[in-house]
């Protein structure tokens, strides 16, 4: 960074005048709106004044240029957009609002973690000059998140990243735990490896000075604000209420009072151009899936296979892991693109914010990778990265009961409920080699949120290998012309049921087999069609609990058929440790069971003629 140049003092009367006209704007439009956080966003009308139209490096006119600089405003919620937009300084800019903004982060605590996936693509990616700066409040400074985030930014010495702290002091019903205490944060900061730096969040010439210094890691400004900066009175109780607009006028008053004369219009300096063109779409496999019918493999391992094969010929596609990488498989993809391979350790919250902030702006193609049941401690992360109509896509592994022995904690139960509940989430669930293969490409040219749900346990290929897949298309693996019982499982249930199917066949029983591959979508037609020549009889088997699974996803496709009949297997309770064919077997979702379930509905279909 350039050495730092002092603002002359018209420059610095200007600032203040922008800040003073933030505190109108978002106090003007919360009264208008009858709800919003003035009070919040007057703490931080320097700082948002300084950062925009003196430290920042953008154009103003094309929000979403790759070598702008990257603002993520953690803190508070889009009042203080609203007031920079509207045009704070007369003749100089009106921020485009929503293509300024990269990610949502309304719930509080995940905005570093995705401003450290902004840093890292621009250091580690893109190699550019361009820098983020990320606004975060001392409320939010109690989420764990934050300090996964700190430990992760230090960690790769992330000096393109400057978190800047408003300690305002108050949170929305007391104060926050160490209220003003400065050195306080700071010491934590520092424990962290941040260069920590205490300034008066008041001052546009502190700010000035501090956000315009060399930097060779990252860097916390700490901020000491007031809560209601501009409004006058005690501010406790005032988080997220409007002011009346009596109030509201006599402030207003005051705030146009100190907007002194000024003539000099600011205008944020202009990056450097030096982000590489990076295109996103069109990411495909260089060849066909490579199996032999019969073949065994784990889907997990065959995800590794597949995710270090997409980025051997597409060099935008990257990978992170939450030290899992030798369960995941993704240490394959490490192993052969190491600059591509982002390790986070076991923070997941942060590893998947870290992911969001990475495929921002379609910078990168991002996997993640975790055993499933871990991303159930991120799922607020996700459900934020849905509103952020983000593009990242996800793989949890040791799924279910078949995993075996290490037990009921690593056992991913609830995974496809929870990525179900999601808006835009896919949910892959591959059987084997090839069609883990065609998920990991399709996940990779599928907006939204992905999830592909890999098992440990080597099963056979079934599927050719010029096998065609597509999102939302089921596939019908065993039938015969009199099937008796429509027969849907995936993954190591898919197996069994074809197990089960063959041994059936054997006394004279026959049952249709089919293989969902991505649960959301489900492909309705294709289970609703093959079951009318059941005669509308179901069965699922899901290595899953019975809540928000396979099997609920097939009952409501299929509850407005006349004559239609589904029975569940499913895991009924907390499993415990096992060999995996016991655990399958005591949970009533293995080959056996489903032998079971088909005869007895046979039986009951019969008795009821």
């Amino acid at each position: 960074m350039e050495d730092y140049h002092k603002p002359d003092q018209q420059t610095l009367q200007a600032l203040r005048n922008i800040a003073n006209r933030l505190r109108i704007s978002s106090i003007k439009a919360t009264t208008a709106a009858g709800s919003g956080h003035p009070t919040s966003c007057c703490s931080v009308a320097e700082i948002m004044s300084v950062l925009f139209f003196h430290t920042m490096r953008y154009r103003p006119e094309d929000p979403r240029n790759p070598n702008n600089d990257r603002f993520v405003l953690s803190k508070v919620r889009g009042s203080m957009w609203h007031a920079v937009a509207s045009g704070s300084n007369p003749g100089c800019l009106s921020l485009q609002k929503q293509q300024f903004v990269d990610v949502a982060t309304g719930s509080l605590g995940q905005g570093l973690g995705a401003a450290c996936g902004m840093a890292y693509t621009g250091k580690y990616f893109d190699k550019a000059s361009y820098r983020v700066y990320c606004l975060l409040g001392d409320g939010e400074l109690s989420e764990g998140a934050v300090w996964e985030s700190m430990a992760f930014a230090s960690y790769y010495q992330l000096d393109n990243l400057v978190a800047i702290l408003d300690i305002n002091r108050l949170g929305q019903s007391d104060p926050a735990p160490l209220q003003h205490h400065m050195e306080k944060y700071q010491r934590r900061c520092e424990a962290f490896g941040w260069n920590a730096i205490i300034v008066d969040g008041h001052s546009v010439e502190e700010l000035c000075k501090v956000l315009g210094q060399p930097r060779h890691q990252p860097t916390a400004i700490i901020a000491k604000t007031v809560k209601g900066k501009g409004i006058p009175g005690n501010h406790m109780g005032w988080h997220g209420k409007p002011l009346p607009k009596d109030m509201a006028d006599s402030v207003l008053k005051e705030l146009n009072s100190r907007i002194l004369n000024n003539n000099k219009r600011l205008y944020p300096p202009t990056p450097m151009d030096d982000a590489p063109p990076v295109s996103v779409r069109n990411i495909r496999m260089p060849s066909a899936p490579n199996y032999k019918p019969g073949e065994k493999i784990a889907t997990r391992k065959a995800y590794g296979l597949a995710l270090a094969k997409l980025g051997r010929y597409n060099e935008r596609v990257v990978a992170l892991d939450g030290d899992t990488k030798n369960s995941t498989f993704c240490e394959i993809f490490r192993n052969e693109h190491p600059n591509r391979y982002v390790e986070c350790y076991i923070a997941e919250q942060n590893m998947v914010s870290v992911a969001v902030g990475c495929a921002a702006r379609d910078r990168n193609i991002v996997f993640a990778s975790t055993f499933a049941t871990f991303f159930t401690r991120a799922f607020d992360q996700l459900r934020m990265a849905a509103i952020s109509e983000s593009n990242i896509n996800l793989c949890g592994s040791h799924c279910g009961v078949s995993i075996g022995e290490d037990g009921p904690s690593q056992m991913g139960l609830e995974d496809i409920a929870m990525f179900r509940a999601i808006p835009t989430a896919t949910v892959f669930y591959p059987s084997d080699g090839v069609s883990t293969e065609k998920a990991v490409e399709l996940a990779a040219n599928t907006k939204g949120i992905c999830f592909i749900r890999t098992s440990r346990p080597e099963n056979a290929i079934i599927y050719n290998c010029n096998e065609d897949f597509h999102v939302g298309q089921a596939k019908v693996v065993y039938k015969s012309n009199d099937d008796q019982i429509t027969v849907i499982g995936a993954g190591v249930t898919l197996h069994e049921a074809v197990a089960a199917a063959e041994q059936l066949k054997k006394e004279r029983i026959n049952i249709r087999v089919i293989d969902p591959f991505t649960i959301k979508p489900l492909d309705a037609k294709t289970i609703i069609d093959n079951a009318k020549a059941t005669r509308g009889r179901i069965i699922t088997v899901e290595d899953h609990y019975y809540e928000g699974g396979l099997g609920e996803a097939v009952c409501s496709s299929v509850v407005n058929e006349p004559g239609f009949s589904v029975h569940r297997l499913a895991v009924a309770h907390v499993p415990r440790s096992g060999k995996p064919a016991e655990l399958l077997k005591i949970f009533g979702i293995d080959k056996d069971a489903i032998i079971q379930a088909v005869k007895k509905m046979m039986g009951s279909s019969a008795n009821a003629k």
